[in-house]
């Protein structure tokens, strides 16, 4: 396999085409060393008639190419299966690395010239606008970003198959080294190829789900390995660049970017996710972060060599030393036997004091540390003896980005979120209050009803659990939740869980319950003061285009009760709302979903702002266009700005985890351009650009075409009698809740209804089998009612595409989906429909509304072909596709013969295994699950 399957062909892409081009003579050579030169041919000869199917498609050429496919002996064709899959692993390698070799290429050409879209390109921008230091400095007082990493299950690739990839990439990089020797480029080969075989002989699929605790640890992986390192060197980039242009200040930007986690936390329909399950997450996470400043403490040691023969240190520093002495053992860290170093003698003290954090012996005595401040204190200490003989510079390399490191990550490495679904909830209120002799069917009561009692409940001073009341399972479960987050809060801090998440929020009630329970537990209180305390923050989910609609009123009822008010203004008049992208999307359609989750953003902030409330919208993306994928600074700056006003959540999952954060260049590159987003988002909030008549006028235009947008999206989702068995029979959706990538459960209930299917599944079979309906479908008709053949309306659109970013930004994401989305391929997948009628009844409508779709859009753009406006994801596209092609088309033939045999109640694990690795290869090639 030696040609690029990526890139332009300009001279700037030549070491991308020259990196892809090395790695595929390496598989090659490994293709023939393991399976021979039959192997590399069979494998050869299909990529050939591929890549000339796509050139011009003729009838004897498909045929030919159909013919060698379904000949392929079962032992070639599990092979060649994986050929192509690890041939896309490797292709994704080298673009990642050539992002980062483009970005140091350019700050090496560039010289003092400012990168657009850097962290410097803002300040200097604000600069520019003559925007004084005090607000400067309220604006990054006010802003905020946590990204929130969940286990939905999208990764579609294992852990260890994800470290040899880490590995092939600093190989591949030091090709660049120009300083290497012939021989030493020779040696770099001979690793590469052992690395590639490796890869061939590591099996790319999971034996078995993950476990919860499996997921914790892959999450954790991405602070080991490059967050811990690279977040705080996004602030520092800030920092030198606030010095730069605005040098009156010391600058030490407050925390306004940080991680956060679901993993271990969410339990909404995962029963994997226990009590105990997440008192083990958060203990990991603990080891986790001391192990990193542990390391950080040896590195410093070793660099603080500073003798009191030379230098003053501080009677501070001398002191602390002696109290330490007095109060702490030596146990399990060798003492520094020279007493002229002192800055190594009080590092070995802060070494065990953190590793006797580990053992529970040490509890609540000086041998350890209790809290962050106390550690903070002593690197404080640290810091102002050097400074005061003079080794500043020594201070803000070592010190400065431990200090940060320890305002960032904590004692808790990341806040953890805790998620359950609304009606587990109502099921233990019900058997709670029944129990205690309050109400004898909570669930029968009227919305109003609930809110008076509920309300009551918080008001009151009187507990409904009692030692001795019997529960459920489920339900005693629920309530263990709560009292594990008040434990966790008094052992690792307040920080580490302060938000509980309600799926499928429809009442306000809903979200009472949770405060109720939390009083139970004692996470909502009174204190001496008589003032509300509460460090539980309930945070309602709306999902679904109905919820949507809701939440405005929901929120209104909450506002207007008093003792909800007290407890907001114990967390500052704060209140989290989280959106959903993947089930509104599911529920209306891509067009719909995305102008609806705009009105409940620009209603939810009226509705808050009105009560002098400010929001926090945390936004439930997923990796996928149809789940509102899309690169992380466009996600901020697509929000309205005078929503961010509070801060942003945003979920970061699966795939996206992968090719955002796994190399510490791109993870970086990625968190530079969200905060340079998210200062621009906050200036434009503050100096909001006059609204005009015409874009109110453009508001209502949207408003049409996403009613008909939902209502052509819903007469075949939800209409159609036989919708769901064209999409179980023509999409990979059952042998995908094979694919062992999560814990959880595909659906929330043992149901076929397609109310119970969860979002993920439902995009990912859709990607697969290169449809990519949900994220596409219904905005052509849309669009077309709406022109009705009038050249005015069209003008309209065109202009809206020219002038207003919400629309630029659907009609660029419907772009991107209908450039990855492939009908000639999908057609295949149609032909696994058992009634000849309904797929050419379905197919048809589909293909139709993509035709439309297109046509709409290129009139729209003015443009000739879709992705014309970025033709670098268009090459690429281009030049994937034949060799994904094989890969479907192989999907196809084997889903066929799998599900024949399961017909007859026979089975065959090696068939499975056969359609599991196709869909890991399909994943790698269109670089998207779901």
């Amino acid at each position: 396999m030696t040609e690029t399957a990526v890139g332009q062909r300009s001279p700037s892409n030549h070491l991308l085409r020259r990196d892809v081009r090395f790695l595929g003579n390496i598989l090659g050579e490994v293709l023939v060393h393991q399976g021979g030169r039959e192997l590399l041919e069979h494998v050869e000869k299909i990529r050939e008639m591929s890549k000339a199917l796509r050139a011009e498609y003729l009838p004897e050429l498909y045929e030919g190419f159909i013919h060698t496919v379904k000949n392929l002996e079962p032992g070639i064709r599990h092979q060649v299966i994986r050929a192509f899959a690890i041939y896309f692993q490797l292709v994704n390698i080298a673009e990642q690395n050539h992002r980062i070799r483009r970005k140091r290429d350019y700050e090496r050409s560039a010289g003092e010239a400012v990168q657009p879209g850097s962290i410097e390109s803002v300040i200097q921008n604000l600069k520019e606008k003559n925007l004084p230091i005090d607000e400067v400095k309220d604006m990054l007082a006010d802003i905020s970003l946590e990204l929130v990493m969940t286990a939905h299950p999208t990764e579609a690739t294992r852990r260890d198959v994800l470290d040899i990839h880490k590995r092939i990439a600093d190989e591949v990089m030091e090709l660049d080294n120009p300083t290497l020797t012939f021989r030493e480029r020779e040696k770099l080969r001979e690793k590469l190829t052992n690395e590639v075989l490796t890869l061939w002989q590591t099996d790319e699929l999971r034996d078995r789900k993950p476990t919860v605790l499996d997921e914790v640890r892959n999450g954790m992986y991405f602070f080991h390995e490059t967050l811990f390192e690279v977040l705080p060197n996004v602030y520092e980039e800030l920092e030198r660049c606030l010095e730069k242009y605005y040098p009156e200040v010391q600058w030490h930007v407050p925390t306004y970017l940080r991680f956060g986690s679901w993993i271990g936390g969410d339990r909404d329909g995962n029963p994997s996710v226990t009590a105990d399950v997440t008192w083990q997450t958060l203990k990991m996470q603990r080891n986790l972060v001391i192990y990193k400043y542990e390391n950080s403490i040896r590195e410093i040691s070793r660099q603080l060599s500073f003798s009191t023969t030379i230098v003053n240190v501080t009677d501070e520093l001398l002191e602390s030393i002696r109290v330490d002495s007095e109060n702490v053992e030596l146990r399990t860290v060798e003492p520094w036997t020279n007493d002229k170093e002192p800055y190594r003698v009080k590092l070995r003290y802060m070494l065990q004091k953190l590793q006797n954090m580990r053992e529970d012996e040490f509890k609540g005595t000086k041998q350890r540390y209790h809290t962050v401040a106390d550690f903070t204190a002593d690197i404080e200490i640290l810091d102002r003896s050097l400074r005061h003989h003079y080794a500043d510079f020594v201070a803000n390399s070592y010190l400065r980005k431990l200090i940060r490191q320890v305002e960032l990550f904590g004692f808790h490495l990341a806040a953890l979120d805790v998620r359950q679904h609304s009606k587990e909830h109502e099921n233990t209120m019900s058997e709670l209050l029944a129990n205690a002799g309050v109400c004898s069917d909570y669930a029968a009561l009227s919305e109003q009803e609930k809110i008076e009692l509920l309300n009551g409940l918080l008001s009151g001073s009187k507990a409904l659990l009692t030692e001795d009341m019997k529960l459920s399972e489920s339900s005693q479960e629920c309530i263990n939740v709560y009292h594990t987050i008040y434990k966790a809060q008094q052992e690792f801090g307040v920080g580490c869980i302060t938000s509980y998440l309600i799926s499928m929020s429809e009442a306000a009630s809903d979200i009472l319950e949770v405060m109720v329970f939390a009083k139970e537990a004692g996470l909502f209180r009174r204190g001496e003061d008589g003032k509300v305390v509460c460090t539980l923050q309930a945070a309602p989910l709306f999902e679904t285009i109905d919820d949507l609609h809701a939440a405005p009123e929901i929120m209104e009822t909450l506002f207007n009760l008093p003792i909800y008010r007290e407890c907001l203004a114990s967390m500052d008049d704060l209140h989290e709302i989280m959106l959903g992208y993947s089930d509104s999307n599911k529920d209306g359609g891509m067009v719909t979903a995305n102008w609806e989750l705009r009105v409940a953003l620009n209603e939810l902030t009226r509705t808050a702002k009105a009560h002098n409330v400010r929001l926090k919208f945390f936004h439930g993306r997923g990796g996928a266009l149809g789940r509102g994928g899309m690169p992380l600074n466009r996600s901020i700056l697509a929000q309205p700005p005078h929503t961010i006003g509070g801060g942003i959540k945003i979920t970061e999952q699966g795939e996206v985890l992968s090719s955002r954060y796994s190399m510490k260049g791109i993870a970086y590159r990625s968190l530079e351009q969200a905060t340079g987003a998210l200062i621009t988002g906050a200036y434009l909030s503050r100096n909001p650009a006059q609204e005009s008549s015409v874009e109110t006028q453009w508001e209502e235009i949207m408003r049409g075409i996403s009613v008909d947008a939902q209502t052509k999206y819903q007469d075949l989702i939800f209409r159609d009698p036989d919708f769901m068995t064209f999409f179980k029979e023509s999409t990979p959706l059952p042998e995908v809740g094979e694919l062992n990538i999560g814990s959880r459960p595909s659906k929330r209930k043992g149901s076929d209804r397609f109310e119970d299917l969860r979002a993920i599944p439902w995009v990912f079979a859709w990607t697969q089998s290169r449809y990519l309906l949900p994220a596409w479908y219904a905005a052509g008709t849309a669009f077309e009612n709406f022109v009705n053949g009038d050249p005015k309306r069209l003008e309209t659109l065109r202009t809206m595409y020219r002038e207003y970013s919400f629309f630029a930004t659907l009609i660029d994401n419907l772009q991107m989906a209908l450039g990855k989305a492939d009908l000639m391929i999908a057609r295949q997948y149609a032909g696994m429909i058992g009634d000849e009628s309904v797929k050419k009844r379905i197919f048809t409508q589909i293909e139709e509304e993509y035709a439309k779709t297109k046509e709409m859009i290129l009139t729209i753009t003015g443009q000739e072909d879709i992705l014309d406006n970025v033709p670098v994801i268009q090459e690429s596209i281009r030049l994937r596709n034949p060799y994904v092609d094989p890969l479907s088309y192989m999907q196809v033939q084997l889903l066929t013969e799998l599900r024949a045999l399961r017909a007859q109640n026979g089975d065959d694990a090696e068939l499975l295994r056969e359609v599991l690795l196709t869909i890991n290869g399909i994943a790698a090639g269109l670089r998207n699950t779901g």
